[in-house]
C-alpha cells in the first residue's frame, strides 16, 4: 500500500509581530502575519478603527 503523504506548498516564514503578555500563573504569546501585498499602513488600521469604535460609542440626543 502506497503511504499518502501531504506537502505544505506554503512558505515557512517568521511572525511580523510578536507579544508576549504575562497573566497570572500564565504567559501568553501571540503571533501576527500582515498580508504582502497590502497598500495600508497600521496606523491607517488603527485610524479605520478608532474611527468606527468612536461612531459606535457616540450618544444619541433626542429632543425634549
Amino acid at each position: 500500500m502506497a503511504e499518502n503523504k501531504r506537502h505544505d506548498h506554503r512558505t515557512t516564514r517568521r511572525p511580523d509581530c510578536v507579544t508576549e503578555i504575562r497573566m497570572a500563573n500564565s504567559f501568553l504569546i501571540v503571533s501576527g502575519y500582515f498580508k504582502k501585498d497590502t497598500t495600508a499602513t497600521a496606523a491607517d488600521k488603527m485610524a479605520r478603527v478608532l474611527g468606527a469604535e468612536a461612531a459606535a460609542t457616540q450618544e444619541l440626543t433626542y429632543p425634549a
